[in-house]
């Protein structure tokens, strides 16, 4: 049985502007979430911010390794990051896709 691939992907921030990423954030659902739920293999997909770390995730996990891979080319996350850049979020890069090893 082939485990399912993990992606994430990581952006950090300035913490004064915490406040405005984590509102984006919630409201890129509207554009987001139709479009990642009509991905293929998807099996979950979760976004979050830390206050702590000033840092903001997405992690989704995928049934193969092509899927995850559509992420890289989905119209609205692509003008959604451009948006999180302009209000200071620097992505890492690249984001990265693991293979599971074990799961619990």
């Amino acid at each position: 049985m082939q485990l399912p691939v993990l992606r994430l992907s990581r952006g950090a921030f300035p913490a004064e502007n915490y406040a405005t990423v984590r509102d984006r954030l919630e409201q890129a659902q509207a554009s987001l979430v139709p479009a990642i739920k009509a991905l293929q293999g998807r099996l979950h997909f979760w976004a979050g911010a830390d206050p702590a770390s000033n840092t903001m995730v997405n992690i989704s996990v995928w049934a193969t390794l092509d899927d995850a891979k559509q992420m890289e080319t989905l119209a609205p996350m692509l003008a959604l990051a451009s948006e999180f850049v302009a209000i200071g979020v620097q992505f890492e890069r690249p984001i990265t896709n693991y293979q599971s090893l074990w799961e619990i």
